[in-house]
């Protein structure tokens, strides 16, 4: 079925910066995120708030700050459907499906991380070029994700034919932990990986990065809100986008502690060691900044259409003109 999706597109960046009366006191915030080091500012917020030194919750007094953990970025978005959490960090194309599937319910209120993903191939491969990867396969960590589509899109460039089913080459879902295993049996031929994962690879497998997604179309983390919670309480979403702000600049400014901090919430989420080293190694590929931008999306939906994923049709040229008008009110500055 084809879908014009930039009317919808352009109800999906709102800015909630506006005045409203004083939030109030005693309200408990449900915020999501992933175990991964692109969601630092979530990691690094539990971790301060473990020695009681909550990063939001001395900035949004008489608040309480709760965190649920998710697997995949699919599954947060349910719970914010479902209304178990209020705020999420999530992919940015998990939150853009969710909006386009349940036609609105998403407002994006601030970018989190850009960069840090990448096709890696085993040691000795010769594989390097998209033509090479005809009849191969590509482990995913899930079909129809970030990384999935964005490997689609690099493979049809270079002329295969990616679409589902069948295609010219094999995509394989695996969890991101059990990919190494697999790389050491020889038993998939890439991966299409985040870190910490593309350096896990390359320090346990003498994997080899032969793609890395360019940084500015690769927003990888941003934080989320339910759209109905955020118009009832703008000014708390105001509050924890204006924490969440100044704690990417604080990760910017102090790369060290932040990395060690990170390793040390993930230890602690995992109940194993994490190794820091694995943190630094993954540090240098990833971008963290609050910026979000309408093109950002509009480089996830092309990603979906090139890929299959997606089939848009914007045919009608006498709306061109009028949706691009819509889409630059995406973004608000406050």
């Amino acid at each position: 079925m084809k879908t014009n999706l930039r009317p919808l597109l352009a109800g999906f960046l709102i800015c909630l910066f506006s005045s409203s009366p004083a939030y109030g006191q005693d309200k408990t915030l449900r915020v999501g995120f992933l175990p991964i080091i692109s969601h630092a500012q979530a990691l690094i917020a539990q971790n301060l708030a473990a020695e009681g030194r909550g990063w939001f919750e001395e900035r949004l007094p008489g608040v309480s700050i709760t965190w649920q953990a998710f697997e995949v970025g699919p599954q947060a978005m349910e719970a914010l459907f479902t209304k178990d959490i209020d705020l999420t960090y999530v992919g940015s194309l998990p939150a853009l499906d969710a909006y386009l599937q349940a036609q609105g319910g998403v407002a994006v209120v601030a970018g989190a991380a850009r960069g840090g993903i990448g096709l890696v191939v085993p040691a000795g491969s010769s594989l390097s070029k998209p033509e090479d990867f005809r009849g191969k396969r590509i482990a995913v960590s899930r079909l129809g994700n970030s990384m999935d589509i964005t490997c689609r899109r690099w493979l049809a460039r270079g002329g295969l034919n990616v679409s589902r089913p069948g295609g010219d080459v094999i995509f394989i879902p695996v969890l991101s932990p059990s990919i190494l295993h697999l790389f050491l049996r020889k038993e998939i031929d890439a991966a299409f990986v985040s870190e910490p994962w593309i350096s896990w690879l390359e320090d346990k497998a003498q994997g080899r990065l032969i793609y890395a997604e360019p940084v500015e179309t690769s927003l990888i983390a941003v934080l989320a809100a339910r759209a109905d919670w955020a118009e009832t309480d703008p000014e708390l979403v105001r509050r924890f986008t204006e924490a969440h702000r100044e704690l990417t600049s604080w990760i910017k400014q102090n790369p060290e502690e932040a990395q060690k901090r990170v390793a040390d919430e993930l230890t602690r989420q995992m109940k194993r060691k994490f190794p820091l080293d694995l943190v630094k190694r993954a540090w240098p590929r990833l971008v963290f900044e609050n910026e979000v931008r309408v093109k950002d999306f509009d480089s996830s939906l092309e990603a979906a259409r090139e890929a299959g994923f997606i089939d848009d049709n914007e045919d009608n040229e006498d709306n061109e003109d009028n949706e691009d008008m819509e889409l630059g009110k995406l973004v608000v500055k406050p």
